[in-house]
């Protein structure tokens, strides 16, 4: 972090800020680091965690995906800066976007990164892995409630019609990019799984990584954000239904709480997606590959998607050596 205050450096550690006047409120804030991925693997319920911890700031807006997504972009590097409210020097700063990893549909994004943020070489990443058919289900199911995909369109079918529903899975692709820009070092590998079974443990260790100074403290009461299963279908009218503050208080009123829950199963999945054991068979063969050269990356040469979960949860994961 670099800090210019009334034409005196001071050189801290992680980032760029630039106080103007002694004034805090006056800084302009660039993020320690970016919370990348993967989709549909509690990259929200982290973001959440680690806003509760003293001293780091995560943007309220959940997915900025600023360096991602053209339209977000075209705002201008002063609109990104202004997500980070500043409170103190020596607060940590992030966000979380897992546009930054969704190759090939946003290929522009550690090229934006490089140019718009200062001493981008000190910038730290976060990109949570899962097993990446579970993964691919639960983005199937959040697509479906989005109308990306047909209400029609089965899951066996969409995987060969949806690319990106493999493409987001394959996380050496995803994570390649990275490594070469920035270094094996700068990257922290982190598994939803273990991420479930420890998160105490997990958070403590994302927290050394960032170079957190106090004790990180997982908060049990805080529940699960962005759950496929518990996600509704789009619906316009639904909303307006739903939304509108005259009729959201008559329908509280009226409409008995027992049954505005039965309607809204109505969109919502009835059951998980199941997957052909022809559809297990061609993803395991293309991700197996992909999980034979994480494995190799992260000392579990033997990674596959048969003990995918057994592994990732008895290992303590290290650092990138590729």
């Amino acid at each position: 972090m670099l800090v210019l205050l009334n034409s005196k450096h001071l050189f801290l550690d992680c980032t760029v800020h630039v106080v103007e006047n002694s004034l805090v409120d006056n800084m302009v804030v660039y993020p320690n680091f970016l919370i990348i991925g993967a989709m549909k693997c509690a990259t929200s319920s982290l973001q959440e965690q680690l806003m509760l911890q003293s001293g780091i700031f995560m943007t309220e807006l959940k997915e900025p995906n600023f360096f991602s997504d053209d339209k977000q972009y075209e705002k201008g590097i002063s609109w990104y800066t202004s997500l980070f409210t500043p409170k103190e020097v020596d607060t940590l700063y992030g966000e979380a976007s897992t546009h930054y990893t969704k190759l090939p549909t946003y290929p522009e994004t550690i090229t934006r990164i490089k140019k718009n943020i200062p001493e981008s070489s000190k910038l730290k990443f976060i990109y949570v892995m899962r097993h990446p058919i579970d993964r691919l289900i639960s983005q199937y199911m959040h697509e479906w409630t989005q109308k990306t995909i047909s209400a029609n369109t089965d899951i066996n079918e969409a995987i060969h019609k949806y690319p990106e529903l493999i493409d987001y899975s394959k996380y050496c692709m995803q994570l390649q990019p990275y490594l070469d820009s920035f270094g094996e070092d700068r990257v922290l590998p982190v598994f939803f799984e273990r991420l479930v079974d420890n998160p105490e443990e997990e958070l403590e260790r994302i927290c050394q990584f960032l170079n957190y100074p106090y004790p990180a403290h997982w908060h049990q009461d805080l529940a699960a954000s962005n759950v496929s299963s518990k996600r509704m279908r789009k619906s316009e009218w639904r909303d307006f239904l739903v939304e509108t503050p005259g009729l959201k208080t008559i329908r509280k009123r009226l409409v008995p709480h027992s049954f505005r829950e039965r309607v809204k199963k109505l969109w919502m999945m009835s059951e998980r997606p199941q997957l052909s054991v022809e559809s297990l068979e061609y993803l395991e063969t293309i991700f197996d590959q992909d999980l034979r050269k994480l494995g190799c990356w992260l000392d579990m040469k033997s990674l596959c998607c048969n003990n995918f979960k057994d592994l990732v949860k008895r290992k303590k994961t290290p650092l990138f050596r590729i």
